[in-house]
């Protein structure tokens, strides 16, 4: 049987969840495009409601961005198997409500399976959890994620960077996330003492 994926092009699974903070997202499916990652997204139904409020960018054109666009109900969906091969998991950015489910392996739609599942397989997730402050829950909650592997990445700006713009603090973040999937982003500033 012959793959219908490139040997040498990763393939990562982008979630939006309904927190605030979807420009992280769009433009994480925007690098991955720039790096020729095969992008498969999966967007809650609260992520549309919140790409209403905080962009201009229609929900199609958020879908245009990625290689393979899957519904959320479609619990059916190659990302929901074990056996479908991906480099991991960014769910950019992730609710509370998306963070419990995960968390509980009670999981009520593809956005929580295709991380239960990149869990299971011992693949990387990483959760940016787009909250604040944070009650004892949820750091206990974030505790038992990292104990089962998952990696807790908020999206806190570096200010050693020196950022002009919204657009600079975004970038370096998730630049930085990329950084965990050993994907080069030609914008991160690296510290230098």
């Amino acid at each position: 049987m012959v793959s219908h994926m490139n040997e040498k092009q990763k393939r990562i699974i982008v979630g939006i969840s309904g927190a605030s903070g979807i420009i992280y997202g769009i433009r994480l499916l925007e690098f991955l495009k720039e790096l020729n990652v095969e992008s498969h997204l999966v967007m809650s139904k609260a992520a549309s409601v919140t790409a209403g409020l905080e962009t201009d960018s229609a929900i199609s054109e958020i879908n245009q961005l990625a290689t393979v666009v899957h519904k959320v109900e479609n619990i059916g969906a190659s990302i929901a198997s074990g056996s479908f091969k991906t480099e991991g998991m960014l769910i950019v950015p992730c609710s509370v409500k998306t963070m419990s489910e995960i968390n509980t392996g009670v999981t009520s739609s593809l956005l929580t399976r295709a991380a239960d599942v990149t869990l299971k397989e011992r693949r990387r997730l990483v959760l940016m959890v787009r909250e604040t402050p944070l009650h004892l829950g949820h750091l206990r909650t974030m505790t038992s994620l990292s104990e089962m592997g998952a990696i807790i990445a908020p999206p806190v700006p570096a200010l050693y960077t020196k950022p002009e713009t919204i657009d600079d603090i975004i970038d370096q973040t998730l630049a930085r996330l990329l950084d965990l999937f050993d994907l080069e982003v030609a914008t991160l500033k690296r510290w230098k003492s």
